[in-house]
């Protein structure tokens, strides 16, 4: 196990996607080398700013 998080993930979704939304998903991972994890937390704190 590695080191202690000042931000634990402990919560766990699963989500179904379409084709397009898991291409759209990987590609924008992939160009900015970061996991889709990271870039669905992206996402939603971009709909926070939003609310």
């Amino acid at each position: 196990m590695g080191r202690p998080t000042d931000n634990p993930k402990e919560t766990r979704i699963t989500v179904r996607l379409d084709e397009e939304s898991r291409d759209i998903l990987e590609k924008y991972s992939k160009k900015n080398s970061i996991s889709k994890n990271e870039t669905v937390r992206l996402g939603i704190k971009k709909l926070k700013d939003n609310m």
